[in-house]
């Protein structure tokens, strides 16, 4: 394999044109790669085709494949474009242990120098290919993940592909890339989806106090089960270790809960060990554009529930000069105001508290 594979030249094959199937096939397209859409759902592929991801129909040898189809098929899929094409073929896979392992029972071994896998770490809970969007790497983190005999020019090329997206690429071994996801993507989800189950039979009224907390927790748990149910079970061997750890800490947990002092209050150690363990980790979570986490001021802001008041407030946030690092939304059923929470850095606050006060707004901090 020759160094002038490096370069990322197309045409791109695209199999699969779901959510991150498309969101490539447009990243690419924007930038004039030639890109070919495959998908064993016609209409998927031609929905993709008319929003603009590629073309279904290509009539030249692919220079590298992506694989971006439900994990279950992934192993068998990079096998087969492995042995019909000279291309490098790399996939969109969350888990990279169990495709690499089936590619590895079905494709021969001299092919394998070809496949790099590789993992945006980008997504929706929506799916499908009217989900898809040019940016929706920009600024991501993309795992590549090479295998022992990868062929350091492919990994090159997977590396291009990630960088031609707006993506800053990570490289990773395949176990500690599983154990990664495990721990930032496959457990939240699970936790989330854990919380979620405890309001299905939960009466209307208690639903009627929901609030910013419950919908910030409950928020991924809307996504696709059949997809999360293959994912989970694909990787089993990581999750299941830090399964067992919340397990413990659960156990622990219950304990203390159903221990009492002598003065008839709950022993508090072992929970506020539990806070405290979860606001060390919490900042331990990077920040925006993958930068060290920096400490935020949140700015709480009455806002009326009529259009085009936002963007007022975003215009009057601008004039003060703070730059808004986050921002999250709760309005409750029922009441004709909503709160916004901009989280700016510590030396902003004042002169945003200032600058909005004076324009109207009424702020709590």
């Amino acid at each position: 394999m020759s160094d002038s594979m490096n370069e990322l030249r197309g045409p791109v094959r695209i199999v699969g044109t779901g959510l991150i199937g498309t969101s490539i096939g447009l990243a690419l397209t924007r930038l004039g790669v030639v890109v070919e859409l495959v998908d064993g759902d016609p209409d998927n592929a031609l929905m993709a085709e008319r929003i603009g991801a590629g073309a279904r129909l290509v009539q030249l040898e692919p220079q590298l494949v992506v694989v971006a189809v439900p994990p279950d098929h992934v192993g068998a899929v990079i096998a087969e474009q492995l042995a019909q094409t000279d291309a490098v073929v790399t996939d969109a896979a969350s888990v990279k242990g169990k495709p690499l392992a089936d590619a590895k029972a079905l494709a021969e071994a001299g092919d394998l120098a070809r496949y790099v896998g590789s993992h945006p770490m980008a997504g929706s809970e929506r799916n499908g290919p009217l989900a898809g969007r040019a940016d929706l790497f920009e600024g991501a983190t993309w795992a590549i993940t090479p295998h022992e005999t990868s062929d350091p020019a492919a990994v090159e090329l997977v590396r291009r592909l990630a960088e031609a997206c707006g993506a800053r690429t990570v490289e990773l071994s395949v176990p500690d890339h599983d154990l990664a996801v495990a721990r930032v993507s496959h457990l939240p989800q699970l936790m989330s989806s854990l919380a979620a189950g405890t309001l299905v039979d939960a009466p209307a009224e208690h639903l009627e106090l929901s609030g910013q907390g419950v919908r910030d927790v409950t928020r991924i748990a809307a996504s696709d089960p059949g997809l999360w149910t293959q994912i989970v079970a694909a990787n089993s061997p990581a999750l299941s270790g830090l399964l067992e750890q919340i397990r413990d800490e659960l156990d622990r947990l219950l304990i203390a809960l159903s221990k009492e002092k002598p003065n008839g209050n709950y022993p508090d150690d072992e929970v506020t060990a539990v806070l405290r363990r979860g606001v060390s980790g919490a900042v331990r979570v990077p920040g925006k554009h993958g930068t060290p986490h920096i400490e935020l001021v949140p700015v709480l802001v009455t806002i009326p529930d009529r259009p085009g008041q936002l963007a007022r407030l975003f215009a009057d946030a601008a004039a003060s000069g703070a730059n808004v690092e986050d921002l999250r939304i709760d309005h409750s059923p029922g009441r004709p105001v909503g709160e916004v929470e901009l989280a700016v850095k510590p030396a902003s606050v004042e002169q945003l508290v200032e600058v909005l006060t004076e324009r109207g707004w009424t702020v709590h901090r």
